[in-house]
């Protein structure tokens, strides 16, 4: 899949770059062969805060897009985690935050499973959003 390539190539180039990233989103549409909005979809879906980015852009000719992976100490992160979090959380979002607390090394492949299958039985926004909190609080901190 052409997202799935060009999400590759955005994170291999911010490890290049040590975390933070400005490029020219027509310059790379161009390189990689596709339409510029493609681009905007893959980061727009995949870089989001819930996975540890910020996102800056500033338009025009001279315009750009910044990324950069939120490095930030265990304490911090989680503190920005249960903010994030909120009184409500979906499904979807949920899943998000795992897969950005196991990329942090936070929880293993299998405890990210296990606490997404619990969360998915769980129809109530506001009881998934307090439930995760509290399962942070005892697997992680």
């Amino acid at each position: 899949m052409l997202s799935d390539m060009i999400e590759k190539l955005l994170i291999k180039m911010l490890e290049e770059e040590g975390g933070s990233l400005e490029l020219k989103r027509n310059e790379l549409a161009q390189r990689l062969g596709c339409v510029p909005s493609q681009i905007n979809y893959v980061i727009t879906s995949r870089f989001t805060p819930e996975r540890g980015y910020i996102i800056e852009s500033r338009r025009g000719g001279g315009g750009y897009i910044r990324i950069t992976k939120k490095v930030i100490h265990k304490d911090e992160y989680l503190m920005h985690l249960f903010c994030s979090i909120g009184d409500k959380l979906d499904q979807k979002s949920a899943g998000l935050f795992l897969l950005d607390m196991r990329e942090r090394k936070l929880i293993t492949a299998r405890e990210a499973d296990l606490i997404n299958a619990a969360l998915s039985v769980i129809g109530d926004d506001g009881c998934r959003a307090e439930v995760l909190k509290k399962i942070i609080l005892v697997a992680v901190a």
